[in-house]
């Protein structure tokens, strides 16, 4: 008789840095809820003994000494081989019980990418001052790459093993998450975005996000990854700025010349023109790399389709069930915000 087939390999991956208060609650309630999964926790220079707690609650214990989310990524993502992929912070303040049903929608619906927009009543969980700058950053990047997420900093999501696959994870900190919003948007993934509760950190853990200085690197990250991503808007709106700088300097000339046939102000003239010039530059360099990224977006995409989809048989195989699933963290199917 044919040996029957394996259902799905899930593995939860939980970054960590001095997480040894929250560490042993993610892992016992992902193994609870995913019990079919490894619970991986990578370790990024601990001091607070997070690697020991973490192993003796269940989990897979690795290290990556490289500081920084992003890092920590970079190595769990080349690292494991599954089929299903959840990301998660081990700092205890999203909502388990949301995993399998996220889970379950990447299997039944085939998707690439589940993101789970945190929904919270509690200001200290989710103060005013972060989910301000979490609209501004995600309607940012939702006005330039598409809208198709309402909470692109969240640290809990479902991945496929095609995405994680093909994600190149060139950012080191925080900024991550733009990264992974951005590629899943390039490419055109079929993704979704589930409400999920978000609860407060306990009582002796701290968060390790700065929000100025993180702010500043995820606006710098947007702003490399329009230029990246999108050139020919990017230089061309450089080169129209230039050009009404240009035309500024070269009014007074052009108002000279008019009223008395002479140009007396050769240093604004040359000027101007020299600024006109830079202009004409940078939308030239905008041309040709849009070119290029074109060619580059094609050879994502044909990394991507080299990892097969699941199969249906796989989805079928799902040990999970995707229809009797209910996650105190999604109350009804109106919370499902968007799938594509």
């Amino acid at each position: 008789m044919p040996t029957p087939a394996q259902p799905p390999s899930i593995a939860v991956l939980v970054p960590c840095h001095n997480e040894a208060v929250t560490i042993a609650s993610v892992v016992g309630d992902f193994r609870r809820y995913l019990p079919g999964a490894t619970v991986y926790v990578y370790d990024n220079n601990s001091t607070d003994g997070t690697a020991e707690v973490a192993s003796a609650a269940g989990a897979v214990v690795r290290f990556e000494p490289f500081p920084g989310k992003g890092n920590v990524m970079r190595r769990m993502f080349s690292d494991i081989d599954a089929d299903v992929y959840v990301l998660v912070d081990g700092d205890a303040t999203y909502d388990a019980s949301a995993a399998p049903l996220m889970v379950d929608m990447l299997m039944a619906s085939q998707l690439d990418m589940v993101n789970g927009a945190r929904v919270s009543d509690i200001k200290e969980a989710y103060r005013p001052g972060h989910r301000l700058g979490n609209r501004l950053l995600t309607g940012l990047v939702m006005s330039i790459f598409g809208r198709q997420f309402v909470d692109m900093l969240s640290g809990f999501r479902v991945f496929s093993r095609r995405f994680v696959k093909s994600f190149p994870a060139l950012s080191s900190g925080f900024e991550i998450e733009t990264e992974l919003t951005v590629h899943a948007l390039e490419l055109r993934m079929k993704t979704a975005e589930v409400a999920t509760q978000y609860k407060d950190r306990p009582e002796g853990s701290a968060s390790k996000l700065h929000t100025i200085r993180d702010g500043v690197r995820i606006l710098r990250t947007i702003g490399l990854l329009v230029k990246e991503e999108r050139p020919l808007r990017f230089f061309a709106l450089l080169g129209l700025i230039l050009a009404a700088l240009s035309l500024g300097i070269a009014t007074p000339v052009f108002i000279d010349y008019f009223e008395t046939g002479l140009v007396p102000r050769f240093p604004s003239a040359i000027l101007a023109a020299s600024i006109m010039l830079l202009g004409f530059l940078s939308l030239t360099c905008g041309l040709i790399l849009d070119t290029v990224t074109h060619s580059r977006r094609e050879f994502k995409r044909l990394a991507y389709l080299a990892i097969a989809a699941p199969s249906i048989a796989d989805v079928n195989r799902s040990a999970i069930g995707f229809a009797p699933t209910q996650s105190k963290g999604v109350r009804d199917p109106s919370t499902v915000v968007q799938m594509n």
